[in-house]
């Protein structure tokens, strides 16, 4: 508790009231002009602003107040901390949006407003989601899931989105709710493209008798760092060496090269590298000395 509210507590707090600002932004001037549903509490919302008149931001909040606890209980103080700012937050910029007017003229292109939307709403929360927190609603329950079960937010979402929105075809017909499923995709793969955290890496794996000619041409030619790691073939029964490396995309094929100047028939193994952190990729290298 007494680490609670720090520089980084309060750095993580405007983060979030800016995610909140941009998702709630598109939900009042492109998913309600265009009548494009949405999933969790904030569909929820939706259902009843069209079907009884209730504002968004009044029905957000009561909506949210069970599910707050419920992330108490599951997720810790801090979360439970972080959801209040991110509900809270959400709740007063869908009633600021709503005073402001603002018209975005796609020329009657709903395809335009699914995309656009979902890019935005993406973006918006997975800019919550990156600092720890939530907007309330299935977001919560998201992050449940993927505390004990390892699947991840994004994909969660679409889940628990889908079951609302069935419901929402209470209000849209379903041609509105084709352009909204392409909304809600959208939506769960900017939110994972965000959480990755926007750097495209890869990593190699080199598995060649020759590793130990390959790896210092591999930090010389690339400049990167190389790990060696201790295997044992299946078959063989013989101690391996294997080279690991994480490469931006554009440096592959650069990689392969030089692996395939020592050995033609060297095993490679290209993985994806969900985040990365450390030299190079989430700060710079540091800057060789032209001389000496």
């Amino acid at each position: 508790m007494k680490h609670l509210f720090s520089i980084k507590t309060l750095r993580d707090f405007v983060v979030m009231i800016i995610g909140t600002a941009i998702f709630a932004f598109a939900i009042v001037y492109l998913n309600i002009p265009n009548d494009l549903a949405e999933g969790g509490i904030t569909g929820i919302t939706l259902i009843l602003r069209a079907l009884f008149g209730i504002n968004p931001a009044l029905s957000t909040l009561i909506l949210n107040i069970p599910l707050i606890f419920i992330g108490r209980k599951y997720l810790g103080v801090r979360t439970f901390y972080y959801t209040i700012v991110g509900t809270v937050a959400l709740s007063f910029w869908l009633a600021v949006w709503q005073k402001i007017p603002i018209v975005i003229d796609l020329e009657h292109d709903i395809l335009i407003a699914a995309l656009l939307g979902g890019v935005i709403t993406g973006v918006g929360s997975g800019m919550v989601y990156r600092v720890g927190g939530t907007t309330g609603g299935s977001d919560i329950l998201a992050r449940i899931v993927e505390k004990y079960f390892g699947i991840s937010v994004g994909r969660s979402l679409l889940i628990f989105d889908s079951l609302v929105l069935v419901a929402s075809l209470s209000y849209i017909d379903l041609n509105k709710m084709m352009y909204t499923l392409i909304f809600a995709y959208v939506f769960s793969r900017v939110i994972d493209s965000v959480l990755d955290g926007g750097y495209s890496a890869k990593g190699l794996l080199i598995m060649s008798e020759k590793n130990e000619e390959i790896a210092p041409k591999l930090m010389e030619e690339l400049d990167r760092g190389i790990t060696f790691l201790n295997g044992e073939g299946g078959f063989s029964k013989i101690d391996k060496r294997i080279i690991y490396m994480v490469l931006t995309p554009r440096e592959i094929s650069q990689a392969k090269e030089v692996i395939h100047e020592f050995d033609k028939n060297a095993f490679i193994s290209v993985i994806n590298v969900h985040e990365v952190l450390g030299e190079g990729f989430s700060y710079k290298r540091k800057k060789k000395k032209l001389f000496g």
